[in-house]
């Protein structure tokens, strides 16, 4: 899965990554609904609205496969976009049920980065599959903020229970799914899994947080907060006084609870081995190696299956990661019901 161009990545993204860098060094409106010609006609679609108020006030169709949702989301309190992509099959048969795959983003990222960064849209085109990428934030982490006891925005309820109830008003989505990120994305893909179980049948972490109480993990985390003008205690409060938050919210701590999920976890070692002027993001990449194999041993010190690959090399790029979904796709195929591993 490899695009015609060389990526480098965005200029915000590659400074978002010297930020967190740096920190490391020092502590160790709504889219107008609108339907582009040739998009799918609706099937006999039910009201645009979940059962728990969420509602689609948008719709911005970029081909006859790929629309720009926007929701009025009350677990977040504003208008977040979601990008749909829909399977070659869709336009015969709209009204057959089909599993949904989440494609989650980075930090500093926003829900457009899968299909501008990679090549999903050929990949999946003929995978009887509804492929929905949802905001979480510039901050990328899907998760109910803890905000001085406000918990909101709650980015977790919005992608787990709002955007199923609306994929299934929308496009008859069935309740069968499975969640991948990358970076923030690999984490929140375990987080939500631990902390919903049986939610997803399989997650997918490429580069991911997965022990936020390991060495310098919290400096990372404070960093990506701080990087978008909030105050780091503003996510899960205080690693001290809120330690239990921290603790609910780790997927480390959560581990056993992955249990019956389908598992892929990969985690370069930061020395470049094809984008060698990379520094900042090998740096990244190589302080995230140590977390990634203390987690895998973790899964399996609790009998938990996980196919994992922490490779040498890479670094944490999209450059790595394109290839990495490609190597998980058995495993998140085989949790969606489309093929075993």
């Amino acid at each position: 899965m490899r695009r015609s161009r060389r990526h480098r990545g965005s200029p915000r993204a590659r400074l978002a990554v010297l930020t967190v860098t740096a920190a490391l060094l020092a502590t160790g409106g709504a889219l107008e609904a609108s339907t582009a010609q040739g998009a799918p006609a609706p099937s006999t679609r039910r009201a645009a609205g979940a059962d728990d108020g969420a509602r689609v006030v948008g719709r911005h169709w970029l081909d006859e496969r790929t629309v720009d949702l926007t929701v009025r989301s009350p677990a977040v309190g504003a208008d977040v976009p979601v990008r749909v992509l829909l399977p070659v099959s869709y336009a015969e048969a709209p009204e057959r049920e089909r599993p949904v795959l989440y494609l989650l983003h980075g930090a500093h990222d926003d829900y457009t980065s899968w299909t501008r960064e990679t090549d999903v849209e050929e990949f999946l085109a003929g995978q009887d599959v509804i492929t929905v990428m949802p905001s979480a934030g510039p901050t990328g982490i899907p998760t109910d903020w803890w905000n001085f006891g406000r918990r909101t925005p709650d980015y977790e309820t919005f992608q787990v229970d709002e955007v199923r109830g609306l994929l299934r008003d929308e496009f008859h989505a069935g309740p069968r799914r499975a969640v991948a990120g990358v970076s923030t994305g690999g984490y929140g893909a375990l987080a939500l899994a631990a902390r919903r179980p049986g939610a997803f049948a399989a997650a997918a972490s490429y580069s991911g947080i997965l022990d936020t109480s390991a060495p310098g993990m919290t400096s990372v985390v404070d960093a990506i907060i701080a990087r978008e003008g909030r105050l780091p205690a503003t996510l899960w409060g205080s690693p001290l006084l809120q330690r239990a938050d921290w603790t609910a919210h780790n997927p480390y701590r959560l581990a056993a609870r992955l249990k019956g999920t389908r598992l892929y976890v990969s985690q370069g070692s930061g020395i470049p081995n094809d984008d060698f002027g990379n520094l900042d993001g090998a740096i990244l990449e190589g302080t995230l190696w140590w977390q990634a194999q203390g987690f895998v041993r973790h899964l399996t010190d609790l009998g938990v299956p996980v196919r994992a690959h922490l490779y040498r090399g890479g670094t944490h790029a999209w450059s790595a990661w394109r290839g990495e979904f490609e190597a998980s796709w058995p495993t998140l195929a085989a949790g969606l019901g489309l093929g075993t591993d």
